[in-house]
């Protein structure tokens, strides 16, 4: 995932919210370079039993540092995943950006902003067109978007959801098979199917 905004610091702050197990290789004062590249291509090579982000983060990465991680972002090792934090979209290669999604923080204050999703009235439709804007969605969005669903039904007036084990469990257990390398989209998927069969007419 790269995540673009104009203050590095926030970013970083809102990225590693969620995240259980991180490292950062921390440039916020200059200029991403090959020193730091290889530091994160050595810190992606050390094998870990849990799943570990590795977050980069610099005002801008050089193009010789970019095409140095292009092999380790296109096939990360096992357990690894990499986030990258930077102020311009445009200051990175293409094939970077083909490799991860992209998400400017500099023109969403929130997430919640981009879920906006009636659960009271959910239908095949409905999590379709959900689904098929966010083929690409990170760990932290859905996270992110499963904390939101768990506050929506919680401070629901109706009855249409019953806040239950069942689906305390459902969320718990999401939440663990995401640290464990769970696709993100499988998981979104599973929680809005699983809405759909609870859901009472």
């Amino acid at each position: 995932m790269i995540y673009i905004s104009q203050d590095l610091d926030l970013a970083l702050i809102e990225v590693k919210r969620d995240l259980l197990n991180y490292t950062i290789v921390d440039s916020r004062d200059r200029e991403f370079l090959v020193e730091h590249a290889n530091e994160a291509i050595k810190r992606a090579y050390i094998t870990t039993s849990t799943p570990e982000t590795i977050i980069l983060v610099a005002p801008k990465f050089s193009i010789i540092a970019q095409n140095k991680l292009l092999k380790v972002l296109e096939e990360p090792p096992f357990n690894k995943e990499f986030i990258l934090i930077t102020k311009s979209k445009s200051s990175l290669l293409p094939t970077i950006k083909s490799r991860l999604p992209v998400v400017n923080l500099s023109k969403k204050s929130s997430i919640k902003e981009n879920i906006e999703l009636d659960l009271e009235n959910l239908g095949e439709e409905e999590i379709y067109n959900f689904l098929k804007q966010r083929q690409k969605i990170s760990k932290l969005e859905v996270k992110n978007i499963l904390e939101i669903f768990f506050l929506k039904i919680l401070n629901s007036n109706s009855n249409r959801y019953k806040l239950d084990e069942s689906l305390l469990n459902h969320f718990s257990k999401s939440i663990e098979a995401l640290e464990s390398g769970a696709s993100p989209i499988f998981i979104l998927t599973s929680t809005l199917l699983r809405f759909l069969r609870d859901k009472k007419d």
